[in-house]
């Protein structure tokens, strides 16, 4: 618990303040996010990193999370990432035959639905940094209260296993808790931040961003049992990987760009 506590203190004080200053440290930073994230899921799938596939998901991440605001050259790639993606699918089948099917094609769908799903998250946490950094601190402060109120209510109360399937640990009562945690600290944000939604409206927000909050951690944890892991990496001492702690993100961040 200790090492938990100190690892993520330190991250925190790197992270916070890079949200705040935005421009290229962030941008860079979530770029780091994401690829790390991209490793990660490609070694649970035993990809080797040093490969063409690997390669090839690091240019279609980086792709992904291009926005019009990077440059010309940026902006041109930006309105034709359907053709890069389409353009990836058709190298990515070839490297199927090249090598004799040793990289089959269920290996090649995997790359790609992979680096879409950890693309589209961190995409969106880029554009809402653009639009609002109130909206990103929102979906933060929502993530963080759901998943620390899920924890120490389902630690305390919890008896009914909400899926045990998947994630033994997690309960009902502490998935409930979790939502109304969020639920919360939604509304503390009609109050406390510049946001001008009325406060029913960022109760709403809350609510459907904790459910998908606790919905991309699950799916984390049903990447992990799956493929027989504990933690999708080892980068965050006490914490796991960065999917272990980004999981959310990737739904919450999709979702609250088409809520506001």
């Amino acid at each position: 618990m200790r090492q938990r506590i100190i690892t993520g203190v330190i991250a925190a004080a790197i992270f916070v303040p890079l949200v705040l200053v935005g421009g290229l440290p962030f941008t860079l930073l979530v770029y780091l996010l994401a690829t790390v994230g991209v490793f990660e899921l490609l070694k649970m799938r035993k990809i080797s990193l040093l490969s063409f596939p690997t390669f090839m998901s690091v240019l279609l991440i980086w792709t992904f999370l291009l926005s019009e605001a990077n440059g010309s050259l940026a902006n041109t790639i930006f309105n034709h990432k359907v053709e890069v993606v389409l353009l990836a699918v058709l190298l990515l089948l070839t490297y199927t035959v090249l090598i004799k099917n040793r990289f089959t094609f269920d290996d090649a769908g995997f790359v790609l639905l992979a680096t879409i799903y950890i693309g589209m998250g961190f995409y969106y946490f880029i554009a809402i940094r653009e639009e609002q950094l109130s909206y990103v601190f929102l979906a933060l402060f929502v993530t963080w209260a759901s998943d620390s109120g899920a924890y120490f209510i389902g630690k305390s109360m919890g008896k009914r296993k909400l899926w045990p399937d998947i994630s033994p640990n997690k309960t009902i009562e502490g998935s409930v808790g979790g939502i109304v945690c969020g639920v919360i600290v939604a509304l503390l944000f009609a109050f406390l931040s510049p946001l001008t939604e009325s406060p029913l409206h960022l109760m709403v927000i809350g609510l459907v961003l904790s459910i998908f909050g606790q919905v991309g951690d699950l799916v984390e944890s049903a990447f992990k049992r799956h493929y027989g892991v504990k933690d999708s990496g080892n980068i965050l001492p006490g914490h796991g990987g960065v999917l272990d702690r980004t999981d959310s993100w990737l739904f919450v961040f999709p979702i609250l760009y088409f809520l506001i």
